[in-house]
């Protein structure tokens, strides 16, 4: 039997994974959102993933390194926070360059994805 090629998502899934095996799908979520949203502060990430602030808060620390304050493993290095005042809306968050190293993979990976085609539907046979 021929194996078919891992699709992106997969692949992007196994990128991940191999950065670190303990991210959660919180974690690629937050990490997708400031990939297309740079600069982005807590409360926009809290309200694009459907997080509660804290939520927001602990990934974003997370994908950070552990040079940010408060750190939180596995502290990747992905994302810098720029502190403000105390206030969640003052801390940006953007990428750093090991992020924008891990942005253009998984963009790589989707990049070359293999659409799947549609089959062709015959009369009455409703069948895939």
């Amino acid at each position: 039997m021929a194996r078919r090629r891992r699709n992106s998502l997969l692949q992007s899934l196994e990128f991940f994974r191999d950065l670190h095996p303990g991210l959660v799908v919180a974690d690629l979520i937050a990490f997708l959102y400031i990939c297309e949203n740079e600069g982005l502060n807590i409360t926009e990430l809290a309200q694009l993933g459907r997080f509660t602030g804290a939520t927001a808060s602990r990934r974003a620390r997370a994908l950070a390194g552990p040079d940010t304050p408060s750190p939180r493993p596995p502290s990747l290095g992905l994302v810098q926070i720029y502190e403000g005042d105390d206030d969640a809306r003052a801390r940006q968050l953007f990428l750093t360059g090991k992020g924008r190293e891990a942005r253009d993979a998984v963009g790589a990976l989707i990049a070359e994805a293999i659409p799947v085609a549609k089959p062709a539907w015959r009369g009455d046979d409703m069948r895939l």
